[in-house]
């Protein structure tokens, strides 16, 4: 096999946050000897969650086994995992913002037909269902445990609880029409044709619009980790994954 030097592109203060996290992981277990240390661990997960890099490059490219680069990636993944903030936690942060973007996005799995549950009739492909809160200028502030496919932007933003939370901490949110009859403190634009709109309710739209439009930022920052952008484990193993990622995003660009 051919092995080729190659680049990331992520600064190094993720590598080192990473780095330290397993480094304090492997100080808890007392583990005396591994083949790759933290730092070298933390690239090898780096360039998985990244660019998407599959096990057997990995282990050519580090020279280690196929098993050792599942155990450390799914270890890093649960380090990071644990560190991510969860809804409240969220809420109170975005509680100092004038106002959050609510949006949802779907994580293209590998899926056959067969898989009803997992499949969105609105992107017209399998995935999981994942919602993303985010402040005025777009940056990701929590991202939610992932759904199957199937189930509708309100239908996931009630299950996680999204809407009453907002809600109970009076924080001002926008949304699309997916998110119509929401309730709460959750704004969408008006519904129906342009043309049997009023003057002042293609002004909202328009403005509303604009606003949302920052919140697309926040979905590139999710699928420029592009193991994201199409993705062939268990899905209950992607939960984890974002949560990984959003904590990588959130330690590293303060």
């Amino acid at each position: 096999m051919l092995v080729y030097p190659s680049g990331i592109d992520l600064s190094t203060s993720t590598l080192r946050f990473l780095a330290r996290e397993l480094g304090t992981r492997h100080r808890e277990k007392g583990t005396r000897w591994r083949r790759l240390p933290a730092g070298r661990q933390a690239l090898l997960v780096l360039a998985h969650l990244r660019c998407g890099d599959t096990y057997a490059r990995l282990a050519a490219g580090f020279e280690v086994g196929i098993a050792t680069v599942y155990r450390y990636v799914a270890e890093a993944v649960e380090v990071l995992a644990a560190l991510a903030p969860d809804l409240r936690t969220a809420a109170r942060a975005a509680s100092t913002k004038a106002f959050v973007i609510l949006d949802g996005t779907l994580l293209a799995i590998d899926r056959i037909a067969a898989d009803q549950p997992f499949y969105s009739g609105k992107h017209r492909k399998h995935g999981m269902n994942v919602q993303v809160l985010t402040d005025p200028f777009g940056r990701l502030l929590w991202a939610s445990p992932a759904l199957p496919g199937a189930i509708h932007d309100i239908k996931a933003a009630r299950t996680h609880g999204v809407i009453d939370t907002l809600a109970k901490e009076e924080i001002n949110c926008w949304a699309d029409k997916g998110y119509q009859g929401a309730g709460g403190t959750i704004r969408v634009p008006y519904r129906g044709r342009w043309a049997n709109l009023s003057t002042g309710q293609r002004a909202v739209n328009i403005s509303h619009a604009r606003i949302r439009a920052v919140g697309e930022q926040a979905m590139a920052t999710l699928k420029a980790w592009r193991l994201l952008r199409k993705l062939r484990c268990s899905t209950n193993r992607i939960t984890a994954l974002v949560k990984a990622v959003l904590t990588l995003h959130l330690a590293t660009s303060c």
